[in-house]
């Protein structure tokens, strides 16, 4: 079994949460092997070390642990996935300034950025896929695995909001260069798949 270091952060709609009582049912549920912190009013943050064969079963038995303590609580992010250039330098052993001489000189061979702004955010496990494939870093194998699964555990949570039907669409507009339909195209398509 490896140890996998990773946070959980859920929402907890419409509790009062009395502390006492919730780190009590945590712990009845499994989750002894976790940090709890409650700071901001309806959030929940868990900070797991627990012992798994793989990050996935490590994070999903801890999910189902909250959940069988907490039925109303919702995943709200798994991490470490979204990080800037200070995170990713801080995880690797190197300097903020080198990690920003690396993607200013690495080009378009430096993974994009999730979201671009004043404070640019990656996913963990594409930045260490890349720093691995360009020679640069070792990456213990289970960082690799934890950043492969949260961020699967994110996207798999936000893919619960798509409209199906306008994902069709985008995916060929993006895949094969197709022309958008047009609004109303979309409404019959959205109407079809109710039917």
């Amino acid at each position: 079994m490896k140890e996998f270091d990773f946070t959980l952060k859920f929402g907890l709609p419409g509790a009062t949460i009395d502390a006492e009582a919730l780190v009590e049912r945590l712990a009845m549920q499994g989750c002894d092997d976790a940090l709890i912190g409650i700071g901001q009013t309806g959030r929940l943050a868990l900070n797991f070390t627990r012992q798994a064969d793989s990050a996935f079963e490590a994070i999903s038995s801890a999910v189902v642990d909250v959940k069988c303590a907490m039925p109303d609580a919702e995943l709200i992010e798994a991490s470490p996935d979204l990080v800037g250039l200070t995170d990713v330098a801080d995880i690797v052993g190197c300097s903020r300034q080198y990690m920003r001489k690396l993607m200013i000189t690495s080009g378009a061979t430096f993974p994009a950025p999730v979201h671009e702004g004043k404070s640019a955010l990656w996913h963990l496990c594409g930045l260490l896929v890349w720093l691995m494939e360009s020679n640069r870093y070792q990456v213990e194998d289970t960082l690799m695995d934890i950043a492969r699964t949260t961020m699967q555990f994110n996207m798999a949570r936000e893919a619960d909001e798509l409209d199906p039907v306008m994902q069709t669409a985008i995916a060929n507009i993006l895949n094969a260069g197709k022309l958008p339909v047009s609004d109303e195209e979309l409404a019959d398509l959205r109407e079809s798949g109710r039917r």
